[in-house]
């Protein structure tokens, strides 16, 4: 692992598990910088093509790796997307797998106006805790978290969660 005194984090999860929301109240409450990759990809031209049937861009993981491997070393950083296992391990330190139940992210995803296609794609992901399975492949058990996101008041008490994680890995990383 990488000598830094500041943790990576990935925050990711299903669609519509409040990964952004997340993401935005940690880095305001830690001080780290939240990188959204699917506007950060589209923003430095690191996708390849566009996927029609869920209407979104189609990331370039390998140029996102790349394009971030020259911050990433010093830590500092949130990382919010769906998935999680592109990213080499000795970058990350810990990764944030959001859960929400099956009626809350339904609705969530419907309010945001996405076609069936999509919120069933989606649905299935989350049944069956497809990003979650991606994070146990690719990283430790012991730096993957996965954390319950139905209300606000579970996204208040993740925040704190990972606030409290930041403040003692660095504390862990002075002591060695």
């Amino acid at each position: 692992m990488a000598r830094r005194e500041i943790p990576n984090l990935i925050v990711c999860g299903t669609p519509g598990t409040g990964k952004t929301s997340l993401a935005h109240k940690l880095a305001s409450q830690s001080g780290l910088k939240h990188i959204d990759l699917s506007k950060y990809a589209v923003e430095h031209n690191l996708v390849d093509g566009w996927d029609e049937v869920l209407n979104c861009a189609v990331l370039d993981e390998d140029k996102v790796v790349d394009h971030l491997e020259s911050c990433l070393p010093d830590g500092g950083y949130i990382l919010d997307y769906h998935g999680c296992d592109f990213f080499p391990q000795e970058l990350i330190d810990t990764v944030v797998v959001l859960r929400t139940e099956n009626s809350v992210l339904y609705d969530r995803l419907k309010a945001r106006g996405y076609p069936e296609a999509k919120i069933s794609n989606n649905m299935e992901c989350e049944i069956f805790q497809t990003i979650l399975d991606e994070a146990r492949e690719s990283y430790e058990e012991d730096i993957i978290m996965e954390l319950s996101s139905n209300t606000p008041e579970e996204q208040d008490a993740n925040a704190e969660k990972l606030v409290s994680w930041i403040a003692d890995w660095k504390n862990d990383k002075l002591k060695k």
